[in-house]
């Protein structure tokens, strides 16, 4: 019988890269917004919360209501610009722990992506 040797992980900060599946930067945030979504039964889930952070591709939320993985979701995202509010066509939970959940954007019309690419750059880079 052959036996295999067990090699431990050189670092943590590679374990740790290899479990974060972010593919974009997140950058912190503190502003309202409300989703809603089919729960397993059918229902409509409507909820508000804080996103917490945000990049292009993703936020992090505080909601009132609790969601589940894989839950698709549409979002309405109160940016602190004065307009009205961002629409997020298409969502999907990738996480949840409580009433804290992440979700992955998955569509959105090209004036509100631009809208998010330019609201996240003025974050970065306040002008």
């Amino acid at each position: 019988m052959k036996h295999n040797k067990i090699h431990p992980a050189k670092s943590l900060s590679r374990v740790q890269s290899l479990c974060n599946r972010r593919t974009d930067s997140r950058h912190p945030a503190d502003f309202g917004l409300m989703y809603s979504a089919i729960d397993q039964q059918g229902n409509l889930i409507m909820g508000d919360g804080t996103v917490i952070d945000i990049s292009h591709t993703g936020l992090r939320i505080r909601g009132n209501i609790s969601v589940k993985p894989a839950m698709e979701m549409t979002l309405f995202l109160y940016l602190p610009d004065g307009q009205d509010p961002l629409f997020v066509m298409e969502a999907r939970v990738a996480w949840s722990a409580g009433h804290r959940f992440g979700v992955e954007i998955l569509k959105m019309n090209l004036r509100e992506r631009n809208r998010l690419h330019y609201f996240l750059l003025s974050s970065v880079m306040p002008g």
